[in-house]
């Protein structure tokens, strides 16, 4: 059996608080392993370089 992987909204920023790594430090989309990081108004987004998910940490 085929285990279905989650769609992820790759326009969404997703609250780490809610959604936290399935594997620390990986993101949960494509399994990368490289982030963009960036501050804005007290609050850091961490972005993959591979799919561009984005969460707030």
């Amino acid at each position: 059996m085929d285990q279905e992987k989650p769609e992820y909204d790759l326009d969404k920023i997703y609250d780490y608080n809610e959604y936290p790594d399935k594997v620390s430090g990986r993101c949960d989309n494509c399994g990368n392993a490289l982030f963009n990081s960036s501050v804005k108004n007290f609050v850091f987004i961490r972005e993959c370089r591979e799919c561009g998910m984005k969460k707030q940490i």
